[in-house]
């Protein structure tokens, strides 16, 4: 086959999240215009042999330049986020955009394009809602999902973020009426703080104690109330950060039975366990994460989940707190948990540990890998050109050694942070060459893109097919005396 082509990418084998082929990909104008089993030409040939070629990674979970309620800042902003995304095989990114009490949307937008316009990588935003106002859900929102916006984050945990029931129904409605995403995080937040209260009056707030202030039945209760508030108006809902079997379990049997419903799981839940948290000193302070880390049993249990389906993707979940007064220790180093700043880094981790631990290990198939990494997010969230090798799309690929091996090392991680939690991990697979709409980012652990190369994108309706949803009989004219309230 003999066309122009600034790129071709030869003699790999190429992932999709349906099928693994060897050929070649052909790139003009930052997009791939050709996929064959061989192509002539090429400005610039790129020699894949012996490597897997597949679309970039999407991630679809990070805190990036973003504030907490609290007001902590994150390490990252979206150069250093953008750079260590990129290393770890991802050509673009969807961090949250938070909104602060009394904030408008247009502010939160403008904030956030501001802090974006440094990035390497395509980005976009999830919004984070704390204040939904009756003009921030009537005229705001709206106006952001017309701008391609299309989803946005909710809190059940948390007294300063947590919406209650009746907003989340209101909130759901709106990203219903307009073809949106809702996120959730889902946790019980009177359990929390009840269990927090127990602990402080035994004097146990030592980090260990953070796997147990936050119950596994606080999560799984509030994913299963999650999911009947959006079946109640037959919205669709994003569970993110599952931890738990049972949290797991409930998201699995709503989506056999139609319900609009996707969800995600993080490496640090598949990773490591509540052990961490106690480590010498404060060290266990660099594990807290909410919700928590569990244990071992679960960790095989969310591999199940993960290799039958149940998630649409594995997010990282990064949330680069430094482990100093900046950070976890900002309210200072002898403190208990509750004041420890929640989170942990893993942009630049999340897809090689799970391609050495999923796909080496034989717990998923490279197509799984793909879906999971990339093309899931792109259907999920309405990444139009992306997640996916193929004619028309967004030449945003990575290009990956399968046997290569390393140890990870938090100075490869190419953060603003001074710790990795998979410090001293033994990883197989690494992302040897990543483009961002053909444009190298990185090759061979150099970065190549410059500053502010990265676009904004706008993302489409999240895509409900094979999603029939959740009728309620309260809300058919026929069975509730005519009225319709939907």
């Amino acid at each position: 086959m003999m066309a122009d082509f600034d790129t071709v990418i030869h003699g790999g084998t190429i992932a999709t999240a349906d099928y693994l082929a060897k050929g070649d990909v052909g790139i003009k104008d930052g997009r791939i215009v050709a996929v064959a089993e061989h192509l002539s030409g090429g400005d610039q040939r790129i020699d894949a042999g012996g490597r897997i070629v597949m679309p970039g990674g999407i991630e679809a979970h990070a805190h990036i330049a973003q504030e907490s309620s609290s007001g902590v800042m994150t390490a990252d902003d979206y150069l250093s986020g953008s750079i260590s995304a990129a290393f770890g095989g991802n050509s673009s990114f969807i961090p949250f955009a938070a909104q602060q009490r009394g904030q408008s949307v247009d502010d939160v937008l403008a904030t956030y394009d501001a802090r974006g316009a440094r990035s390497v990588i395509d980005y976009s935003y999830h919004l984070i809602i704390s204040d939904p106002r009756p003009e921030v859900l009537t005229d705001e929102l709206p106006r952001a999902f017309q701008r391609g916006v299309t989803s946005f984050k909710v809190f059940m945990t948390y007294d300063l973020m947590n919406l209650g029931d009746g907003g989340m129904l209101d909130i759901l409605t709106v990203a219903r009426d307009h073809g949106a995403i809702t996120m959730v995080h889902a946790e019980n937040n009177d359990m929390v703080k009840w269990m927090n209260k127990r602990l402080a009056a035994r004097g146990l707030t030592a980090p260990k104690y953070h796997a147990i202030s936050r119950p596994q039945l606080a999560e799984e209760e509030a994913i299963n109330r999650a999911i009947q508030l959006a079946k109640l108006v037959d919205a669709p809902l994003f569970i993110v950060h599952v931890s738990t079997e049972g949290g797991a379990e409930i998201v699995r049997r709503e989506k056999f039975n139609g319900a609009k419903i996707y969800a995600e799981t993080c490496p640090q839940y598949l990773a490591l366990t509540r052990n961490d948290l106690d480590r010498p000193g404060m060290e266990g302070a660099k594990y807290i994460c909410s919700p928590p880390l569990r244990g071992t049993d679960t960790q095989e249990a969310l591999w199940h989940h993960v290799a039958h389906g149940t998630f649409e993707s594995v997010s990282s979940d990064h949330a680069p707190y430094r482990a100093d007064e900046t950070g976890k220790f900002l309210n200072g180093f002898d403190v208990p948990y509750p004041k420890i700043a929640n989170g942990m880094p893993g942009i630049a981790m999340r897809l090689p540990y799970l391609f050495s631990e999923g796909v080496v290990k034989g717990r998923i198939t490279p197509e799984q890998f793909v879906a999971l990494s990339s093309t899931n997010a792109a259907k999920t969230f309405g990444c139009a050109t992306k997640g996916r090798i193929a004619p028309g799309m967004d030449a945003d690929i990575a290009i990956w050694n399968p046997e290569t091996t390393r140890t990870v090392r938090q100075q490869d991680q190419h953060d603003n942070m001074d710790y990795s939690p998979f410090e001293g991990m033994q990883i197989t697979g690494v992302p040897e060459v990543v483009l961002n709409r053909g444009a190298k980012i990185v090759q061979d652990g150099v970065l190549k893109a410059a500053e502010g190369q990265g676009r904004f994108f706008a993302r489409q309706p999240v895509d409900l097919r094979g999603k029939p949803g959740f009728k309620v009989p309260e809300f058919n004219p026929a069975q509730n005396f005519g009225a319709d309230l939907r």
